[in-house]
């Protein structure tokens, strides 16, 4: 399958403004890339790649007063095949885990652990180790948070979003990575391209997408699995940017001094 995708994102600025943007796809599919997948930026803007301690590829600029146009486009290879379903992978016993896996057991800016381990413990004790347990939180947190675009809140943390019980797909994200960290299950945030491949069009405007990985022991071995707590079925055609301990780690733009977001616009859809 060939998944054409990009975006034209545009900011208003008063002053010159140091940015770090987090646009590239991950590193982990830069194999896939069909066509050469180039940053433009308008007016011209020097840019310095790097790679953060996720390896997510960051470029730093600095934004000139007035507008900007940030865009790119481009086709990616994808095998076309839904995110696997492996019921009989199994939880790894903590002192068993990697050190690099360590950190996704904690909690992070917008995981607040601390304040939804008891929940979490009342909540889903009793259910079997492993897959089965992070598809009841999984399930849990698809009907516990009702999501609308316009109750985005770049301030809420999983607590809160288990209290306001509203939110976009990052909140789902949030609250079911929480929840398997209190349940001592590794889980770690990713962002991305999902078009509307293999289900209904959503006439709502596109826009990147959260949704949150777990490690489990599988019959291959050990390893990252995808969920999706705002959709909670297999999807196709996920495209991964970045991956973090939240969304902290995954902003798209984050800018030293004000910057208005002028325009967003994202497509991805299959060729």
């Amino acid at each position: 399958m060939k998944i054409r995708t990009g975006f034209d994102i545009g900011f208003t600025l008063s002053q010159p403004t140091p940015m770090i943007l987090m646009l590239s796809v991950h590193p982990s599919r830069l194999a896939d890339l069909l066509s050469p997948q180039e940053i433009t930026f308008d007016p011209p803007s020097p840019a310095h790649e790097y790679r953060d301690q996720f390896d997510n590829i960051c470029h730093r600029i600095v934004a000139p007063p007035g507008q900007l146009l940030i865009s790119a486009d481009f086709t990616v290879q994808d095998t076309g095949e839904p995110d696997p379903t492996v019921p009989e992978a199994r939880q790894i016993p903590v002192q068993d885990l990697p050190d690099g896996v360590m950190v996704y057991l904690l909690g992070s800016r917008y995981c607040d652990t601390d304040k939804l381990s008891q929940t979490a413990w009342s909540l889903f004790g009793t259910t079997p180790e492993g897959w089965a347990r992070v598809q009841a939180i999984v399930d849990y947190t698809h009907e516990r948070i009702r999501f609308d675009y316009q109750r985005a809140d770049a301030t809420r943390t999983a607590h809160d979003g288990f209290m306001q019980r509203e939110g976009v797909c990052r909140d789902f994200a949030h609250l079911a990575i929480a929840f398997c960290r209190c349940m001592n299950i590794p889980a770690r945030y990713a962002t991305g391209y999902l078009g509307d491949i293999g289900v209904p069009k959503d006439p709502a405007p596109m826009d990147f997408s959260a949704w949150f990985e777990v490690y489990l022991d599988g019959p291959e071995g050990p390893r990252w699995y995808t969920f999706d707590a705002r959709h909670n079925r297999p999807r196709i055609g996920r495209i991964v940017m970045a991956r973090g301990r939240d969304a902290t780690d995954c902003a798209i733009a984050t800018n030293f001094g004000f910057a208005h977001l002028a325009r967003f616009d994202v497509h991805t859809d299959e060729v």
